[in-house]
């Protein structure tokens, strides 16, 4: 965090998440590991929470796709428009938007939109990582700072999904 109070940029909420590793690596790999993780469950299974008073798995998953739609727009508009200025969301707001959407339904959309917004990043021209664009909570951020922001939330969120036991089988 001091690194980047001292380069003048905002740190990531989500640094400490990401644990030193490569936020594109991490993002290239984290939707094949929750889908690793909930391989087996049920529709009842996903209704289970990490813990007391928290987010179902459903809920996570069902988050996990509108942030990854909400912040592949934002860096599609910090490149398409010059001085762009990024619209804050409320993940409180949102949530209860898609309360009807199964887990399955989530996980499909949240790895489409990964791989979509893995294509836009890897086609990047040099120097476009560093596009600039501000935040009204934020300050002045660059798309190399949304993509560490989607890497460490996503591990944020695998760590949540991979600490619950293994459902049991009904008979």
């Amino acid at each position: 965090m001091r690194l980047c109070l001292l380069m003048g940029t905002t740190p990531n909420p989500y640094e400490r998440d990401l644990e030193g590793r490569d936020p594109f690596e991490a993002l290239t790999h984290t939707a094949g590991r929750i889908r690793d993780a909930v391989a087996s469950w049920t529709a009842a299974d996903f209704e289970r929470s990490y813990a007391p008073g928290k987010w179902s798995i459903r809920k996570v998953i069902v988050h996990l796709a509108q942030t990854e739609l909400a912040l592949g727009t934002r860096m599609r508009f910090a490149l398409a428009e010059p001085d762009y200025v990024a619209q804050p969301f409320s993940q409180d707001a949102w949530l209860p938007l898609d309360e009807g959407l199964d887990a399955a339904a989530a996980l499909e959309a949240y790895t489409v939109l990964r791989r979509m917004n893995l294509s836009l990043l890897r086609a990047l021209p040099a120097g476009h990582l560093d596009r600039e664009f501000s935040h009204p909570e934020y300050g002045m951020l660059t798309i190399r700072w949304v993509v560490g922001q989607m890497a460490g939330h996503d591990l944020h969120h695998v760590r949540q999904i991979e600490s619950l036991p293994e459902p049991r089988s009904t008979p």
